[in-house]
């Protein structure tokens, strides 16, 4: 395992972070308590230093099963991180509450690192400005209850640059960063200034929930063959100066063994210039047409069964670059839907580029049901 500085407390933490909001799910949708505790445990004693919950993850589940994970030694082995959920305090009582309560559930008389959770602008004015959080966090630290104040972010540059500002003490942040959100929430700007002003940065979502680790074949062609798309889309974050550490949410023993191996080989400065011109091309194809590699060029209609297909695959690509309101918006807008696919293959007879149309008409289907529901 390697090793980074987390800002400026001075602290050594792994590469590598354990994210417990993906953890390994039984046949009942509830998480399989065993193998969860094993795979944490087996992370550590591989080298993983950093545990990262928080108090509505799995139903507010992930907690306690954190807590059994870090019995019998291991959470002496251990930096320990969670989070406030500010959205559930009322009055400023509410904070000593509830962090009691966490404490409780994690079997610890301390948090390593505590967060106050997603931060927004309406959280910051309503929550954190109102109900005095931060000096409730330093009183928790004075108590010995928490040893370093951050917050995890999503919302504008602006709000995140506020927030930066609003607090001289913050010792670390945690943001949604990768190599397709460079300018999405924080983003790269919000990586620099952060670390700029000491913070040890936290990233989260280096997959882009998934997307980055299975990307459509065109971006994934755009990366090349040398390394798995997961392992190319970690090293982008690892090669960063600024970048503390990176959590995953694993899910099973085979994406944790992968990135155990992953961050084993880390470093900073580690990506070549070769590799960013290939980051740079994928976030652009990423951007551009997301899923589906259409251009638009319309050789595919008219459909026998009236399916706009063009239109369809460009709001279906729109939903991967955080444009899912204009997407669900334009969809809802068409009068036949994905579902109306009767796989004839006329189409995909047409595409100069390839499309199985027919393969991916229904997974648009699935997609807007979801955002839909």
């Amino acid at each position: 395992m390697q090793y980074r500085d987390f800002g400026k407390t001075g602290i050594k933490v792994s590469a590598l972070g354990f994210g417990a909001m993906r953890l390994p799910l039984s046949g009942e949708n509830q998480v399989d308590e065993k193998r969860a505790v094993a795979m944490i445990r087996h992370a550590i004693d591989q080298g993983v230093n950093y545990i990262d919950t928080a108090y509505p993850y799995h139903e507010g589940e992930s907690e306690r099963i954190v807590g059994e994970a870090l019995q019998e030694g291991y959470r002496e082995k251990t930096y320990l991180a969670t989070k406030c959920p500010v959205w559930k305090l009322e009055k400023e009582e509410d904070f000593e509450e509830v962090l009691d309560e966490q404490l409780s559930k994690l079997k610890t008389d301390h948090v390593d690192f505590y967060l106050l959770h997603a931060l927004s602008r309406d959280r910051f004015e309503e929550k954190i400005k109102k109900l005095k959080l931060v000096e409730k966090m330093e009183k928790a630290r004075a108590d010995g209850k928490i040893k370093y104040i951050g917050f995890s972010f999503h919302d504008s540059y602006d709000v995140f640059q506020d927030i930066l500002d609003y607090y001289d003490g913050w010792d670390f942040c945690q943001i949604q960063y990768n190599y397709v959100d460079l300018t999405h929430q924080a983003g790269l700007k919000g990586l620099k200034e952060a670390a700029k002003k000491g913070l040890a940065v936290v990233i989260m979502e280096p997959l882009l929930g998934g997307r980055l680790a299975n990307p459509a074949p065109h971006v994934k062609e755009a990366l090349g063959e040398e390394k798995s798309s997961v392992e190319y889309a970690l090293d982008f974050l690892w090669d960063q100066p600024e970048v503390s550490l990176l959590l995953s949410g694993m899910s099973d023993e085979q994406q944790l063994e992968d990135n155990l191996l992953y961050a084993d080989r880390s470093h900073i400065g580690m990506v070549s210039e070769e590799e960013h011109a290939m980051y740079r091309k994928a976030k652009e194809i990423f951007d551009s047409m997301a899923l589906v590699g259409c251009t638009g060029c319309r050789y595919c209609v008219p459909c026998p069964f009236g399916l706009e297909i063009p239109e369809i695959f460009s709001y279906y690509n729109m939903t991967a670059a955080h444009r899912e309101d204009e997407a669900k918006a334009g969809y809802e807008g068409l009068k036949i839907k994905a579902d109306s696919c009767k796989t004839c293959h006329r189409c995909e007879k047409e595409c100069p580029q390839m499309i199985k149309i027919s393969q991916v008409m229904p997974e648009v289907a699935k997609v807007f049901e979801k955002i839909q529901a």
